[in-house]
């Protein structure tokens, strides 16, 4: 079933994952696009003020991404987002995380523009298995109306 619009109503919306993160990606990540040592050498983690090996922001970013779209995204009548409002890395992304998702749907209203488009705002946290929330970021997406959805087949 696709979702549209109509389907987000403001209010929890859903818990994704969990996500299990690996030394290895870590450090494959950050070979590829955050070659920082607080990202890559132990010994240069631990003298920084993150204390140990630490994942990219980018790559949690990514991770949480990877959840919105196998979590509902992949499955919603989206038509792309405008940006990101806010990004926050509150707390590291360790070796062995095991993440989940928090999304809730901040607002939901009908494009004043495009009356067959609503505009979703997100807010997500990704949290370890502890509970620390590692990530906030608030992101609005445009999805299709059930109308507009079923009209165009």
């Amino acid at each position: 079933m696709t979702l549209t619009f109509e389907d987000f109503p403001p209010g929890h919306f859903g818990t994704f994952g969990p996500r299990h993160v690996t030394r290895e990606e870590i450090l494959a990540f950050a070979k590829e696009y955050d070659p920082q040592p607080m990202h890559l050498d132990e010994e240069a983690a631990k003298r920084s003020m993150l204390r140990g090996l630490s994942g990219s922001g980018w790559h949690l970013s990514s991770l949480m991404m990877r959840m919105l779209c196998d979590g509902f995204i992949g499955r919603t009548a989206s038509l792309g987002s405008p940006g990101v409002d806010e990004l926050r890395w509150l707390s590291p992304l360790r070796p062995g995380d095991d993440l989940t998702l928090d999304v809730e749907v901040k607002d939901a209203r009908v494009s004043r523009s495009r009356p067959g488009t609503g505009i979703v705002t997100f807010g997500m946290r990704v949290r370890n298995a502890a509970g620390q929330v590692l990530l906030e970021a608030t992101s609005p997406i445009m999805v299709k109306r059930r109308d507009a959805a079923a009209a165009a087949g």
